[in-house]
């Protein structure tokens, strides 16, 4: 069991973590929330022993192995399929593992064909999924994993999401994909005012505790600041007289005693609004047997592919890396041409693209200000600096270089960009790649609330779910529009590789021998029904306790305030009664949190039963 004790650092006169202590239990799986640059990272790097605290201790027990996606691209191998090998944890019998190696680089989006090649012949991103396989062979007894979705596809990501829920030792994720995290961990821990937090359950819960925490410190703190005011006053208006002199003294010691709550500081969300401009018309545009490849001689990514665009329509474009996905946002914003077919724009068409390679063409020596004010040259410096403000860039952080920011801060930029001009189709290339989850979850309001036409493509099924109303799927060597949710297509086709070879005398079967896809649908639709159900009572039951919790704590904060007066009026038996409630207010509140904590165990559980149901079908 990995131990932090007391651990404390600062960088300059920001303070990330101050005298945090928590522990890994056997098993645990675990995800770090926080905001970008609050520290997630450094936590990482000092039980890594890559930077040392400014005080407290990280307990590794002996012979603890610490495993990490390493962004560090060195290879020492001829070939990929022995890069691989290089870490992998061998059998005591000393058989041969590296089926579990080509397992895992299957995975993860390399085919057999790819084994043999060498490492530096694979792009970045693909050098990346080659540590994480890497890493996920040595099978370390703690695993850490920094944002490890942002080099991989939504096929990928899936077969990680699936490889993780059966790991059996423990693990830490950092990541901005919210259905990923909850989908994967056990416990939350958050990193929030410089102190951590940590929970059995998902990030929903945490940050419901977190907010309510926060709104119970100031409803205390204005409550206590009004009855000080009230004290000072009896103090200044009573203090001159010799009458009242003890009563006035007792007041003195007692605002000594009680300390003060200080405001909480207003911590920076992201909060902006894409500017649609009005159109009228059905169609904003459409292709028609579109068609694409990079050469003569190269396969076609693209093949006849035929859609239309309407003023309301939020698509997702969706599929592996390097099929294509990026390749036709360019031929709609038009940085590429089709090699066959059209696309046709209508005349009142103002669309905003937001480009993945748009980030490492940043001018380095522009500011943020300078480079906002590049879109807008007619706008003034108020306005821009207003939308720097909404991008969390307010103040002298608009002034910064390009040089300076981090890969997040960078996006953040692009997306004031597409602020400033506007536009009625969005076309938005991974826009959520380095943004923190609370800045995701602003991306998905802000997209939910725009009044124009989107196609995005994305590998986070959080916005997923929650945005797109049709699918472009690239799957299996096809490309093809699916009309409805990405949930619809889950569960009425899903992806090609999840659809398991079942064998004909399992399964109800036509005359031909084959399954029957009618009886498969009824028992999928079936389980879907008990499904929704099972979670919906657990999810009710939830959603009461909570209440509970909430009603409760509101009863211990009126029963102190009156506790609080009973005890300067010295009204002994008052006293007594309201210490018995809190005191049994708090027992409840105590009871009802430990069955809060069974009732998500339960539901997490259940939720993970389902969907292997679901995934057998």
């Amino acid at each position: 069991m990995l131990q932090v004790q007391n651990l404390t650092k600062s960088y300059g006169a920001q303070l990330l973590l101050d005298h945090v202590s928590f522990t890994i239990g056997p098993g645990e799986r675990i995800g770090l929330v926080g905001r970008n640059g609050h520290g997630k990272t450094t936590l990482f790097r000092m039980i890594l022993g890559e930077v040392q605290p400014d005080a407290g201790q990280i307990r590794i027990p002996r012979d603890y192995t610490i495993g990490h996606l390493s962004q560090q691209l060195e290879f020492s191998e001829e070939t990929l399929l022995g890069e691989g090998c290089l870490t992998l944890r061998r059998s005591e019998d000393g058989r041969d593992d590296t089926y579990k190696v080509k397992a895992v680089l299957q995975g993860l989006g390399f085919s057999e064909s790819d084994f043999d090649r060498h490492p530096f012949a694979l792009s970045g991103g693909y050098q990346v999924r080659l540590n994480l396989a890497k890493v996920l062979v040595s099978e370390p007894h703690l695993l850490l994993l920094d944002e490890p979705t942002n080099y991989l596809d939504i096929v990928s990501i899936r077969w990680l999401t699936r490889f993780l829920l059966d790991w059996p030792r423990e693990l830490m994720l950092i990541t901005h994909d919210r259905t990923f995290m909850d989908a994967v961990t056990t416990h939350t821990l958050g990193i929030h005012r410089s102190r951590c937090r940590k929970i059995a359950g998902p990030t929903a819960k945490l940050y419901n505790q977190l907010a309510q925490e926060e709104e119970i410190h100031e409803r205390t703190r204005v409550n206590e600041e009004k009855k000080r005011k009230e004290t000072e006053q009896f103090i200044n208006r009573f203090r001159a007289k010799a009458t009242k002199a003890r009563a006035v003294q007792s007041r003195v010691k007692l605002l000594e005693r009680q300390g003060r709550l200080e405001r909480l500081n207003q911590i920076e969300n992201l909060d902006f609004a894409f500017r649609a401009c009005p159109f009228h018309g059905k169609t904003l545009l459409g292709t028609e047997a579109l068609s694409f490849s990079y050469g003569h001689d190269a396969p076609l990514l693209i093949d006849r592919l035929g859609f239309s665009v309407r003023p309301k329509d939020r698509i997702a474009v969706v599929g592996q890396n390097g099929k294509g996905k990026s390749t036709l946002l360019k031929l709609l914003a038009g940085e590429l041409t089709p090699v066959a077919g059209r696309i046709e724009h209508h005349p009142h068409l103002q669309p905003a693209y937001f480009g993945q390679s748009a980030v490492g063409r940043l001018p380095l020596d522009h500011t943020v200000e300078e480079e906002i004010l590049s879109v807008h040259p007619d706008g003034n410096r108020t306005a821009v600096r207003g939308i720097c403000g909404a991008m969390m860039f307010d103040g002298d952080k608009a002034l910064k270089k390009i040089q300076v920011l981090s890969g997040g801060e960078k996006s953040r930029v692009l997306l004031g960009k597409l602020l400033v001009t506007p536009c009625n189709l969005l076309l938005l290339d991974e826009p959520s790649n380095h943004l923190d989850l609370e800045s995701t979850e602003a991306l998905i309001d802000a997209l939910q609330a725009f009044d124009g036409a989107l196609i995005i493509v994305t590998h986070v099924e959080q916005i997923l779910h929650a945005v797109a109303t049709r699918l472009i799927i690239f799957d299996a060597g096809v490309v093809r529009v699916f009309e409805g949710s990405y949930s619809d297509f889950l569960d009425r086709v899903g992806w090609s590789h999840e659809r398991p070879e079942v064998p004909g005398n399992n399964k109800p079967q036509d005359r031909s021998g084959s399954v029957s896809r009618k009886a498969l649908r009824r028992r999928r639709a079936a389980v879907i029904a008990e499904r929704s159900r099972t979670l919906g009572l657990l999810l009710k039951r939830i959603a009461a306790v909570e209440k509970e919790i909430m009603t409760l704590e509101r009863c211990v904060e009126e029963e102190t305030n009156a506790l609080l007066q009973a005890s300067q009026r010295g009204d002994a038996p008052l006293i007594e009664r309201h210490a018995k409630s809190i005191h049994h207010s708090r027992d409840r509140i105590d009871a009802l949190f430990s069955e809060l904590e069974s009732l998500t165990e339960e539901h997490d559980v259940t939720a993970r039963r389902f969907e292997e149901q679901l995934n057998s079908f």
